[in-house]
């Protein structure tokens, strides 16, 4: 296997490499005056590719990579394969209002279209149950949990996992099962896209722990910091802020460090904040996908 780095997912892709034993396909992007894009493979490209590029800001990355996976198909390869830690257009998963795009659907039909497989971690699947609802490529859903746990374990002593809402508890009773550690959920109230109010059920019982609230996409990231003010107010200990997905939409990471909290994701998505490595969940995941047969 040979892996092709879009450009910023250099350093995972390189990570990537050694843990695979895969080879480097080198990569040659630009954009011309009128804002289309240009790609050349700089290499041999027989056999199996796979593209390594997470899908945050979609819209700047989609037409370019769809670009790559045809050249690389049509200079030789014999399976095209995406590597997308963070897989985008999951949001609009049904018609809220009549006329609405179901964007993750289309999203689904095109990727599918040009590659073969996809391994991807924690994707938001709100309301399917897998990918295989609406892709209808091989694909292999990898877990940050193990790697999350393994790192609170480390570097947090008497931690309180703290879930943003009813449907996260599961996900973060699974990272506390894993370290023997407690955890709750917030209550909360959305206002609208950038508003929302919290609270920490009975946070007074667990003064000597160290809050670790844990989502799987810091977007906007108003619920962490509603849920950081909020403890930083009523506990004694600072709280730390750990997501999969590094999204960070506008001054979301600036805020979070303003109120005190410790922000740490994985590198999902490339990202300062980046403490939790994910190289061997996701190397697993692209040796689970079938091996094709002559």
């Amino acid at each position: 296997m040979r892996l092709c780095a879009w450009p910023g997912n250099e350093t995972l892709a390189a990570k990537l490499r050694a843990a695979l034993g895969a080879s480097e396909l080198p990569l040659e992007t630009r954009r011309f005056p009128d804002g289309e894009s240009y790609v050349r493979i700089a290499g041999d490209c027989g056999g199996e590719i796979a593209i390594v590029c997470s899908l945050d800001h979609p819209d700047e990355k989609t037409v370019p990579l769809l670009v790559l996976a045809d050249t690389v198909r049509a200079e030789g390869a014999t399976r095209v394969g995406l590597i997308a830690p963070y897989l985008a257009y999951l949001r609009q998963d049904r018609q809220f209002k009549p006329g609405e795009a179901v964007s993750s659907r289309t999203f689904a039909k095109i990727l599918s279209a040009h590659f073969d497989w996809l391994v991807t971690v924690d994707p938001h699947l709100h309301r399917y149950n897998s990918l295989d609802e609406i892709y209808s490529l091989k694909s292999r859903v990898c877990h940050a949990a193990p790697a999350i746990a393994a790192w609170i374990k480390v570097n947090i002593e008497k931690p309180l996992l703290i879930g943003p809402d009813s449907e996260s508890a599961q996900w973060v009773g699974d990272i506390a099962a894993r370290i023997n550690a407690p955890s709750i959920t917030l209550e909360k109230t959305r206002r609208g896209d950038r508003e929302v109010e919290v609270s920490v059920p009975h946070i007074e019982k667990w003064q000597n722990h160290t809050p670790v609230l844990a989502d799987d996409i810091i977007s906007t990231g108003k619920t962490m910091l509603a849920a950081a003010k909020r403890l930083r107010d009523e506990h004694a200990k600072t709280p730390v802020c750990i997501g999969v997905h590094a999204i960070f939409a506008g001054p979301a990471y600036a805020e979070l460090i303003n109120v005190g909290a410790r922000v740490v994701t994985c590198n999902a998505i490339t990202h300062p904040s980046n403490g939790i490595d994910l190289t061997e969940v996701i190397a697993a995941g692209v040796r689970l996908i079938p091996v094709e047969r002559p």
